[in-house]
């Protein structure tokens, strides 16, 4: 298997973190900003067009011959679907929605006289069947969002990136499947500290740019970095 991780493109919350350097009055499931919609078409064009119909070498650690994803996942949450969706468009390949690739602590929004963490329910089936009607919704997903439940705590990130691990390798671990998800950032640093075998607490930080690839390969037991955090389809006014 051949993982692709893909953080979603830049959105409300990141702008505000970015310019403002705040994250009061934050989306607890923020859309994409001008530039994150410019970052995510960018990206899913650099996808399409990076596309050889020559057979794939072996050893194409830069996918010079293109990506020829056989799958695509996105979380449920509005940033990663938007990104999906414009990846899934330029591809002409379904998107699925895998509900535990979500960002930590799942949607949430913080008083900001408190600093109190507040959960919400997410999206239900009826706003994306309304808004993103070509995305593969889990059978479960019904009135209520797909949250419904307080905000996650620091150690279930770490045991919810494990079973995601888990659950790719049972899925497309002992195969030839060129998989890609739309992700975030923190969760992101979960996951690839649970590839690596990192404790939890450890000291790490893993950087991952909006709309940024970064690619694993797992064959025979072995686990490959092949890069992290590439972004130079990216012009560089929309690195972010």
């Amino acid at each position: 298997m051949q993982l692709y991780f893909i953080r979603h493109a830049e959105s409300t919350n990141n702008y505000n973190r970015r310019v403002r350097g705040s994250s009061k009055g934050r989306s607890d499931d923020p859309e994409l900003t001008a530039t994150g919609k410019e970052q995510a078409q960018i990206l899913a064009e650099f996808l399409r067009n990076n596309y050889s119909p020559i057979p794939v070498l072996e050893r194409d650690f830069q996918n010079a011959r293109g990506f020829h994803f056989t799958h695509l996942y996105s979380s449920l949450m509005i940033r990663s679907v938007i990104t999906g969706t414009f990846i899934s468009q330029a591809l002409n390949l379904p998107l699925t929605a895998w509900v535990d690739i979500h960002e930590c602590r799942g949607p949430y929004i913080r008083d900001d006289r408190t600093d109190e963490t507040i959960a919400t329910e997410g999206k239900n089936r009826a706003y994306f069947t309304a808004n993103h009607p070509e995305l593969i919704l889990p059978d479960y997903l019904g009135e209520k969002g797909w949250w419904n439940r307080p905000a996650e705590e620091t150690e279930q990130w770490f045991v919810r990136a494990k079973l995601v691990f888990q659950e790719l390798l049972e899925k497309h671990g002992n195969s030839d499947d060129r998989v890609a998800i739309v992700s975030h950032g923190g969760f992101y640093n979960c996951f690839l500290a649970t590839v690596l075998n990192f404790p939890p607490g450890h000291c790490f930080s893993f950087i991952l740019n909006n709309a940024a690839i970064s690619r694993i390969d797992f064959e025979g037991g072995k686990i490959r970095l092949i890069y992290l955090n590439r972004v130079d389809f990216l012009p560089k006014d929309l690195i972010t």
